[in-house]
């Protein structure tokens, strides 16, 4: 999830967040290390000799320029070349990734190129990704990207000069491996990573990259046919949430991290009937509040809400000053477990079920789960 992705908005950073990604460096997108790394091994097929640097164009326009591992000359096809993914300073699994085109010829008559997945490359097994089952997990963009760089390459199909159809492979040495880091088999993309990307650029940290792939998610599970989805915000909050909806299929979860809003817009939109919610106090607390993006750095718990619902349940005092003693909503959660008085909590998740079905306007509906900070057991519900 860490490539860069379409989406409906971007938030607005905050002064501090911003300051802190200026001095992060971008990185490649599989996508552009595929298009550049089959344009050089086309060359190397027309030509005789894969080159040691080449320039393919992103889809803004911009020209950038790879080197090329394993460089020289081709003494018969294939010809075959490797440009490894830098992914700047993103925690991208894929950094170093050795991504591989291997292109030889296709017999007189073919008019197109083909593209086609190697190993290491995931293979599509479930609707809803936009792309056939059984086709090999290139995206849409870098596609286009791909056919645009070996429309570059004299002697192609599709180059100014014309000329003959490719077969290109694309192949990631450990790909497999790669893949168990990334939601890919919860997608039904099997077998390897996906050749992703649409700037072609990998921005640290990206939080569009991250809304992007919840969107995808919910995508998936509707062309399944599923019509409950299960948001989670973290990991333990996903552990959680399996124990307790045993029965659904795997990909109807889905870790929104603070994006809680627009994964129930997005619901909404592809015709879930309902959405369950499974985080701890803090989320819920800011969801109660009508706080919808729940980073810490853009909204603070609002302890005089934890006080009212400590006093409106008749919570003892203990409960009702540990409400604004901290700023966490933590040692909120905390004093009412040991006082054995849960219903600040779920009062709570009754308040969060209210604001998320207000935010959906009522065409979903919505259930909120608060589970422990072990992730071991739901302490309330509504």
């Amino acid at each position: 999830m860490a490539e860069d992705g379409a989406a409906p908005f971007e938030p607005e950073l905050s002064e501090e967040v911003a300051a802190r990604r200026r001095g992060l460096r971008t990185g490649w997108t599989t996508g552009t290390c595929a298009s550049a790394a089959a344009k050089a091994a086309a060359i190397g097929l027309v030509n005789g000799a894969v080159p040691g640097e080449v320039e393919i164009g992103l889809p803004n326009g911009t020209r950038v320029r790879f080197s090329v591992s394993d460089a020289g000359v081709v003494a018969a096809p294939p010809a075959v070349a490797v440009v490894v993914k830098d992914a700047g300073d993103d925690p991208d699994c894929t950094n170093g990734a050795r991504m591989t085109a291997t292109v030889d010829w296709l017999p007189a008559g073919h008019e197109h190129h083909e593209l086609v997945g190697g190993p290491g490359i995931g293979t599509i097994t479930k609707p809803g990704l936009g792309l056939p089952v059984g086709a090999p997990a290139i995206n849409p963009v870098p596609r286009r990207m791909i056919l645009a760089a070996l429309a570059e390459v004299d002697g192609l199909a599709g180059s100014p000069g014309s000329g003959r159809a490719v077969r290109v492979e694309f192949s990631v040495p450990g790909g497999e491996a790669m893949a168990e880091d990334t939601s890919n088999e919860r997608l039904g993309i099997v077998g390897g990573i996906s050749i992703l990307g649409t700037t072609g650029i990998v921005r640290p940290f990206s939080t569009a990259a991250y809304r992007a792939s919840v969107v995808q998610q919910v995508d998936v599970a509707a062309a399944q046919g599923e019509r409950h989805m299960v948001l989670s915000t973290g990991a333990r909050s996903e552990k959680a949430a399996m124990a307790v909806f045993r029965a659904l299929d795997p990909v109807c979860f889905v870790e929104v991290g603070d994006f809680t809003g627009i994964a129930l817009r997005r619901c909404a939109g592809a015709g879930m009937a309902r959405a369950s919610i499974v985080a701890m106090a803090g989320k819920i607390t800011k969801l109660a509040a009508g706080v919808m993006m729940t980073h810490w750095h853009r909204t603070e718990v609002d302890t005089a809400l934890l006080e009212r619902v400590a006093t409106e349940s008749g919570a003892p005092a203990v409960v009702v000053a540990a409400a604004t003693e901290t700023a966490t909503a933590r040692h909120f959660f905390e004093a009412c477990v040991a006082a054995h008085v849960l219903g600040p909590l779920e009062r709570l998740c009754q308040l969060a079920v209210a604001t998320c079905s207000t935010h959906v306007q009522g065409r979903l509906t919505v259930e909120v789960l608060m589970v422990d900070f072990d992730g071991e057991a739901v302490v309330a519900r509504a």
